[in-house]
């Protein structure tokens, strides 16, 4: 199996082309000096010159707050990037992988959003990345979409990142305590989703880390695996306004991955110790 990589310089792209090559499976890693996904012709002669079985698309636009104000350039890349993908992909008959987010859902209670609960989502970005999910399942009858949540990774800028360099430098910092949800280290993911791609157990799936904590949590645990002495003030996000609103809830139901017979994640705290010991 031949497999390509979009997004191969973001934090799970890097990850996900890092396993395949662990397990020596031939892949095309591309990001957007290879080829612009909005850019249908350019996609298409990148994508048929390579001839990938399967395209596990992670490249997006990311940046939340952002999204709201450039909210034309966010639904290029989200949907109309993803939609070239897929139509890309069953030109040629290669699989697709999609992955998507936990703001497609609005973000209210606390139960554990299913994979088929309403999505509903509450920001620009997480319409656009809901609306990839659409072009997704409009186009293609087989594909895998799997969405996370709270990503870091070794590849790029993160929330673990952030709190290192923001608590070496301050006595204390307030944190969000209200948003409820799931770390998901790209290093665990990405094997998961290298296991799927070569299954025939295609549909949506949720995928993140073991447990769930809040964004001050989350903090709390980055310090004490750390060492770093800064104090964590449990803050609300009406205390902590943003551009883009976030979700409260943010639980991910893992149940779908169980019934498919694929391997949970570690726990976060776990995952946290290990990123960090690698930095």
């Amino acid at each position: 199996m031949k497999i390509l990589v979009t997004g191969v310089g973001g934090q799970l792209g890097f990850d996900v082309a890092r396993v395949l090559k662990d397990r020596n499976i031939d892949y095309v890693g591309a990001d957007l000096q290879e080829f612009d996904i909005t850019d249908f012709a350019a996609a298409h002669a990148f994508i048929t010159e390579h001839k990938p079985d399967a395209v596990i698309h992670c490249s997006a636009y990311t940046a939340v707050d952002a999204a709201e104000d450039n909210k034309e350039l966010c639904y290029k890349v989200n949907v109309t990037g993803t939609e070239n993908i897929a139509r890309i992909c069953k030109g040629i008959g290669a699989k697709m992988m999609y992955i998507s987010t936990d703001y497609v859902f609005p973000g209210t209670g606390d139960c554990f959003y299913e994979v088929d609960a309403e999505t509903k989502p509450i920001n620009h970005y997480g319409l656009t990345k809901f609306e990839g999910e659409k072009a997704v399942q409009t186009i293609l009858k087989d594909y895998y979409i799997v969405r996370i949540s709270w990503v870091f990774g070794e590849n790029g800028n993160n929330f673990i990142d952030t709190m290192v360099r923001l608590g070496s430098e301050r006595a204390e910092l307030n944190v969000v305590a209200d948003q409820i949800g799931s770390p998901t280290y790209t290093f665990d993911l990405a094997p998961l989703l290298c296991d799927m791609i070569a299954s025939d157990k295609y549909g949506v799936y949720h995928a993140t880390n073991e447990g769930i904590c809040s964004w001050a949590d989350f903090a709390e645990e980055i310090f004490k695996c750390a060492g770093i002495d800064c104090k964590v003030n449990h803050i609300t996000s009406a205390e902590y306004p943003t551009k883009a609103k976030r979700p409260f809830n943010s639980r991910l139901s893992k149940a779908k991955l169980v019934e498919e017979g694929f391997k949970l994640l570690p726990p976060w705290q776990d995952a946290v110790k290990r990123y960090l010991e690698v930095k």
